[in-house]
């Protein structure tokens, strides 16, 4: 296994929703179109390879000197466990550096995950959830 590791590398739609649908990770899969303006508009991504097939993605969006929120952390399925998703975040935060908080929204699954790769549950957040 030889992992390439690039930051804001060049990344199509249908790649990043089959590392969702692989990740087990509900998003809009069958929207292309949606997941494409998702890449677009994501301020950052660290994307992960195993040769040529993708099988990780983190995608946030920041200021780069205050606040970054993960909106998407993902790694196939057959790859978890590995340590992957937690050298995504490193990545990430080697970007960001340390003026710069990291925040997510976890899905329920995944809440026993976050605290072992170093985040801190937080009781302070509010949601406003989107309609579709």
């Amino acid at each position: 296994m030889s992992l390439e590791y690039k930051v804001n590398a060049p990344v199509s739609a249908e790649e990043v929703a089959n590392v969702f649908r692989a990740a087990g990770l509900k998003r809009p899969v069958d929207q292309l179109e949606r997941i494409q303006r998702m890449i677009d508009y994501a301020d950052i991504t660290i994307t992960v390879r195993d040769g040529n097939k993708l099988i990780g993605i983190a995608r946030a969006i920041t200021d780069f000197s205050y606040c970054c929120y993960l909106s998407d952390l993902a790694v196939d399925k057959d790859y978890q466990k590995r340590g992957i998703g937690k050298q995504l975040i490193k990545e990430l935060q080697k970007q960001l550096g340390e003026e710069t908080s990291l925040l997510l929204l976890s899905v329920p699954d995944a809440m026993e995950y976050y605290p072992k790769v170093g985040f801190n549950k937080a009781e302070n957040a509010f949601l406003i959830q989107r309609k579709r």
